[in-house]
């Protein structure tokens, strides 16, 4: 078995062909001057000592250089053994609210955007947990499904907005609801970590937490926004056209209700965190992690590459080493020889 590290360096195998075209037109442009000269045959007795084979040699050798620095550039790997990968970690389920009150800028740059960094460094802290992400709003929508794939997590996390549930509202018990269906291994343990301002959290959201305790699933809340609060921008291409307003024509003020938050975590015997600074967040996660007992969910043989360019590499340097002592003169004790009979 075997692969290429950085196969976008094959291309550059690309300049033998043309050095060797240069080669064959230097050749036959000096025969062309040296007929333009005089003869031939006695142009090459002025130069007796003259090998075209040795500079066709001396070529090679260049050339056979050049492919092996272009191979080690590549990084050719070959696996050699394989062993055991044994992952231990818990199962996690993200659930970001993203109804419109997340747009508030109470906490900078947004509640929402905030949401999605406290978030992004969270897994970035993980080990080989596996994750999920859910929004929600006036209902929950599933983002992505549990998973291992990180770099993916972050990309979906990334596109989250307030527009891909229609229905508002802060339907928390749907999420919880949707978040206990992400988890397929009845063995691994469960957490739903939850990021929300609290504000019109629906009716069932401390029930939907009864029953998620029941099924071994752990929540930990966290608040966004701040208890003052703030209104709710409109923006339009990136600016602040105006805030949103209620029935009376007055600017609407969203706040954080961590009472809300709070309780239904309690239920779950899980915890609640202000979500001010990510670093705060993201130590409370990992030492709430610490404490939750992890599973054994993956175990499989992988193939280990170790990378092989060090011996092209070397192979390069003594076939340049070699030109050094490859003369374009002819040596003597092969002419001796006479091997063709070109001496009568």
């Amino acid at each position: 078995m075997y692969e290429l590290d950085e196969s976008k360096y094959l291309y550059l195998l690309g300049i033998i062909p043309v050095l060797v075209l240069i080669f064959l037109y230097n050749l036959y442009w000096k025969r062309k001057k040296q007929r333009e000269f005089g003869n031939p045959e006695l142009v090459k007795k002025l130069s007796p000592q003259r090998s075209v084979f040795k500079s066709a040699l001396k070529l090679t050798v260049v050339l056979l250089a050049l492919t092996t620095i272009v191979i080690a550039l590549v990084n050719p790997k070959i696996g050699t053994r394989t062993e055991t990968v044994k992952r231990e970690g818990i199962d996690i389920v993200f659930a970001i609210d993203v109804s419109k009150s997340m747009l508030a800028e109470d906490v900078a740059p947004s509640r929402l955007e905030k949401s999605k960094q406290i978030v992004s460094q969270i897994i970035n802290s993980l080990g080989s947990d596996r994750i999920g992400i859910i929004g929600y709003a006036g209902s929950a929508y599933p983002v992505l499904p549990i998973t291992t794939d990180y770099s993916v997590a972050k990309m979906f996390l990334q596109n989250m907005n307030t527009d891909m549930v229609s229905s508002q509202g802060t339907a928390i018990s749907d999420a919880i609801n949707l978040a206990g269906t992400f988890f397929d291994d009845a063995q691994t343990s469960k957490l739903v970590i939850l990021l929300s301002d609290g504000e019109d959290h629906g009716e069932g959201s401390e029930e939907a937490a009864a029953e998620a305790q029941k099924k071994g699933i752990k929540l930990i809340t966290i608040g966004m926004g701040t208890e003052k609060g703030g209104p709710i921008p409109l923006k339009v291409n990136g600016r602040i056209e105006g805030y949103k307003k209620d029935g009376q024509g007055e600017t609407v003020i969203t706040k954080l209700y961590p009472d809300a938050l709070k309780t239904i975590a309690e239920r779950t015997k899980g915890g609640y965190i202000y979500g001010g600074s990510s670093r705060e967040v993201t130590d409370y996660v990992k030492n709430a992690l610490q404490n939750i007992e992890k599973s054994e969910f993956e175990s499989k043989e992988v193939a280990l590459y170790e990378s092989q360019y060090q011996w092209f590499l070397a192979a390069a340097f003594l076939l340049l080493f070699l030109d050094i002592f490859f003369l374009e003169r002819k040596t003597n004790w092969i002419t001796k020889l006479n091997l063709f009979n070109e001496k009568e």
